[in-house]
């Protein structure tokens, strides 16, 4: 049996448009993802600054004393997931994850003072780089080295040495990548002078709150793409039928039914995992997401046929960004490392 869809706008059961509530989300975590949605629908160019500033979403993590609202993973990936389905560049996942996450386990009361108010009202953006995404050394104040592939972000964090360190680049190149809609960058550090920004000993704490982000995004992505393909599987006819109704079409959006929504539920409990459990919930959404949204955009593009490859549909968009997603904090395989280590294998 077909996943039942809406044919003007193929929302998913137990969607908005369905009229059932969302029983993985609270009330106000349902409302905040009708505002997002709801927004990126009707000003889908607006820029981040209009985006964050309208709906607060920037400051969503910042705690209240500098201006945000002091909600945690949950709430971002509920934005993330909608920023995802709309394959939104908007740099919600270096700004408001990556950077406010960095900033508030580095402790440093004086650099979360010069930095969460603006990045909570939409005004600057920021980026972090992690260790292992870079080559830098500090050394006298001063920070060395490359970040030949990073997230884009006005303000540049950067852990090194056992600090968090903020940093202007000597240089900043833009890189031309198969995703065109998430800006990535290539940093460069000249001796260039280095302001302490906090405790570098939270990195992989930031590392897996933005993978826990990244999976609700991709867990967008493919939810997108597995109503696009419904919707196409019922309006396309094809010997006086609609193709859904062909068993093996049928089968293929089972298929993807179920791997989306498994994919949601490892996502979702990244997302609310306790500091403890934080490392193998976001290992388990980094290896389960990633693979799920590359099937997922892979079998849109399928079901659609010769439209699906064609560049003016949006389902090579899908794509492109399920592929880069995949490499974005290591590809699945990397994160099933880590499971194994946990586990002693």
């Amino acid at each position: 049996m077909l996943p039942r869809v809406h044919l003007d706008d193929a929302a998913p059961a137990g969607s908005p448009a369905d009229g059932f509530p969302d029983l993985n989300l609270s009330e106000d975590q349902a409302a905040l993802r009708d505002a997002v949605r709801s927004f990126l629908s009707g000003h889908p160019d607006a820029p981040w600054g209009r985006f964050a500033g309208e709906l607060g979403v920037a400051g969503l993590a910042v705690p209240e004393e500098y201006g945000g609202a002091g909600c945690g993973t949950a709430e971002l990936a509920v934005v993330a997931e909608e920023l995802g389905r709309a394959l939104s560049p908007h740099p919600h996942l270096a700004t408001a994850v990556l950077a406010v996450e960095a900033l508030r386990a580095g402790g440093d009361a004086e650099a979360m003072e010069r930095l969460l108010p603006g990045i909570a009202g939409g005004f600057r953006t920021a980026t972090v780089l992690l260790p292992g995404d870079a080559e830098l050394t500090l050394g006298g104040g001063r920070l060395t080295g490359t970040a030949p592939c990073a997230l884009d972000g006005e303000v540049v964090l950067a852990f090194v040495g056992g600090e968090l360190v903020e940093a202007v680049p000597s240089a900043r190149t833009p890189l031309v990548t198969l995703d065109g809609t998430r800006p990535l960058t290539a940093f460069a550090f000249d001796a260039v002078p280095a302001r302490p920004a906090g405790d570098g000993a939270a990195a992989g704490r930031v590392r897996d709150a933005g993978v826990a982000c990244l999976a609700a995004e991709q867990v967008g992505g493919a939810s997108a793409c597995l109503e696009a393909a419904v919707a196409h599987a019922l309006r396309r006819h094809q010997f006086g039928r609609p193709i859904g109704s062909f068993q093996a079409v049928k089968h293929k959006l089972a298929d993807l039914l179920l791997l989306v929504e498994s994919a949601r539920s490892a996502a979702l409990a990244a997302a609310r995992a306790l500091p403890a459990e934080l490392p193998v919930a976001a290992a388990i959404a980094g290896s389960y997401c990633g693979e799920a949204y590359l099937a997922a955009a892979g079998e849109n593009i399928q079901i659609h046929g010769g439209t699906g490859i064609t560049w003016e549909h949006s389902a090579h968009r899908y794509f492109k960004r399920a592929t880069s997603d995949a490499q974005l904090f290591g590809p699945p395989h990397a994160h099933r490392a880590r499971l194994a280590a946990a586990a002693g294998l």
